[in-house]
Order: C-alpha cells, then structure tokens, then sequence
C-alpha cells in the first residue's frame, strides 16, 4: 500500500449535521459507518446549541460555526490515543485532513470549512444540501412547509419532533420519532438558536466550486428542500450528483444502508486500498 492510500485507510470521517438536529440523529448510519470503516475515527459533532451544547449560543454566521467546530475537532483529535490502536494500526495524526459527511446545513459548514482551510478537507460527501446564491429561497425551504414552519414555534417540544420527523423522513418508524421526542426534552434546542440557525442557514453563500473531492447526493423525494437545488450545484460545479428516488431529506435515517454504500464506493473509487 502506498502512502496515499495507507494516509487515506486511517483519515478520520467527520459527521456534521444540519438545522436543529445532533449527532444522535445520524442514528444506525454512524455505527454501520464505522463497522464498514474499522481503522478509521468516526467523529461526529455537534453545533453550538445543539445535543451536547444546548445550552450554548448558535452562531449566526456559517463561517463562525466553521471556527467553533475547528476548536471542537481540535480537542477530540487531541483526546485521541497516539502511537498505535488496539490492532496495531497507527492512530491519525491530529495534522491529517478529514473526510466530511454532512447533510442539509452541515454541507454549507463543509463549504465553508473548504474555503477557510482547503487544506482541512480532504473529501465531502455533501447531503441535500443548498445554497442562498444559486437556489430562491422558495426550494431551499419548499413553500409547501411554511405553515408546519410557523406552527412549529406554539406547539410542544413532542410534537415539533413529530412535525419534524414528517416533513424530513418518508418512514413510519414510531421508535425513532420516540427516540427524537426522548432527545429533545433532555437537549431542547431554545426558540432562540432554533432562529438563529435559520438566519445562518439562508444567508449562506459559496461563490467558487468545493476545493476537495466532493459528491452530491440528494433524495427525490426531500419535502423539506426541493432536488433542483442539489441539481444545481451539480451543474454548477460539474461533479457528481446521485439521487435516492424515494428517500426525504433526512436520507441517513430513511436509507443508510444505501448512503453507505454509495459513500464506500466514492471512497473506493478516489482512496484506494
């Protein structure tokens, strides 16, 4: 194995996620993620006002969440063992570049991580994701969505995950909108970062084309944000879009099993070991 591939086999994949949602929420798809991957750290973070941190303030810039996760990745890199792991496989160095997974929001953070250090990133698989500057504002959150959008804020923290769970899965899966209510009423995410977010998030632009290897992936069927936005930035920077023809916007909870297999070939075809 060259040293390529042999950097590739052991660089660390970072799991962000989007609006209001926590590292919890990329449910069986992180764990078979990390079975499929074995030598590789599985990192996933959580936003400022999210999960774990709640209770802290959401920035309301794009750019101000890259450099909150940068400290973030940062320390967990630095908590990591060193030397070798418990296979005899060497351990990451907290100098590599990672392998971004991220869906809705979490694509524009990658983005934005790529612009700010290119050298950062050294692949994104980028999940349903839009951008102010190419998409109206009107597909980015589909019109259809406006009134659950409005009721969302004078309703229960139980029904705003069963709102939530309706407009972003095609599924049934009572035990998951179970676990999403159980999550919520432990890490509420205020009405205050819930807006502030929202200001983040259709703000953002992203002038120049992604500087790492980079795949889109979008689902037919999203009802949050319409697949011509995922269309366009395909267009735009001339790369890979493959789309899921019945899955919603939260691809990672209604298929994983297919993200997985798509993210392992993208892997395959630009890392090989």
């Amino acid at each position: 194995m060259n040293q390529t591939a042999n950097d590739a086999h052991h660089r660390p994949i970072l799991l962000l996620r989007g609006l209001l949602r926590e590292t919890r929420h990329w449910g069986k798809f992180a764990d078979m993620l990390a079975n499929a991957f074995p030598h590789r750290e599985i990192i996933a973070l959580d936003i400022a006002g999210n999960g774990s941190r709640f209770l802290e303030q959401s920035p309301t810039n794009i750019s101000a969440m890259v450099a909150d996760l940068k400290i973030q990745l940062a320390k967990q890199k630095s908590s990591s063992p060193t030397g070798l792991q418990a296979d005899n496989t060497p351990t990451p160095s907290s100098s590599d570049g990672v392998d971004i997974i991220a869906i809705s929001m979490g694509g524009m953070i990658a983005l934005e991580w790529m612009r700010q250090c290119p050298q950062d990133v050294t692949s994104a698989v980028l999940i349903n994701s839009s951008l102010n500057n190419y998409s109206p504002f009107y597909k980015r959150l589909r019109w259809q969505q406006y009134k659950n959008l409005l009721t969302f804020f004078f309703i229960s923290d139980a029904k705003r995950e069963s709102l939530i769970f309706d407009m972003t899965t095609r599924q049934s899966q009572p035990s998951v909108i179970d676990s999403w209510v159980k999550w919520r009423q432990t890490n509420p995410v205020s009405i205050s970062n819930t807006l502030r977010q929202l200001y983040a998030a259709s703000r953002f632009q992203f002038e120049s084309s992604p500087t790492a290897t980079t795949l889109l992936i979008g689902s037919h069927n999203d009802a949050l944000v319409d697949i011509s936005c995922s269309k366009v930035l395909a267009k735009q920077w001339g790369i890979p879009l493959l789309i899921h023809p019945e899955a919603g916007h939260d691809l990672p909870a209604d298929d994983p099993q297919w993200l997985l297999d798509k993210v392992a070939m993208f892997y395959q075809r630009h890392n090989p070991h």
